[in-house]
């Protein structure tokens, strides 16, 4: 994870599998719903579609933390390459502003670098509660994604 401003935040993901593979795995709500939120939790709600101008709901939950709603508005989509949409929690609209996350492949080897940006974060605080748990929704979409990749690789999965 690497910070550029107090207000942001970025952080850049490998994949052993290619660009068009990862962005599938964003692009398809189904898929979606088996690595979307932190490890402890369970997406039991999502409205996607990458159609810019199109908003995006969203809901999980957990034993620890409960249930947490959660949207946007996607702003663009460069297949294959980019994703751009707005976030916020429904909690506290107060404290937690819209931010704007751009998630952006690029094949590197053979592999996929997938870089996740999202700013602005109305504190650090905000911004640091945010880390956590995009990185344990990374590790999800990771083994989902190399998973996936195995399969396709060997003709067992389309």
């Amino acid at each position: 994870m690497k910070n550029i401003r107090d207000d942001e935040l970025l952080i850049e993901r490998e994949f052993d599998a290619p660009a068009t593979l990862v962005f599938r795995l964003w692009e398809d709500r189904d898929h979606m719903l088996r690595w979307w939120g932190p490890e402890e939790f369970t997406t039991i709600e999502l409205d996607w579609e990458l159609t810019p101008g199109r908003p995006w709901r969203g809901a999980m939950t957990s034993k620890q933390y409960g249930l947490s709603r959660f949207g946007g508005v996607i702003r663009e989509v460069e297949r294959n390459r980019r994703i751009v949409f707005t976030f916020r929690w429904d909690d506290d609209p107060e404290q937690y502003l819209d931010t704007v996350a751009t998630m952006t492949l690029a094949e590197k080897d053979g592999k996929t670098v997938q870089t996740f940006h999202q700013a602005l974060f109305s504190t650090v605080a905000i911004r640091d509660s945010h880390i956590g748990g995009w990185n344990s929704l990374f590790n999800k979409q990771q083994i989902y994604v190399e998973n996936i990749a195995v399969a396709e690789r060997e003709g067992l999965h389309t």
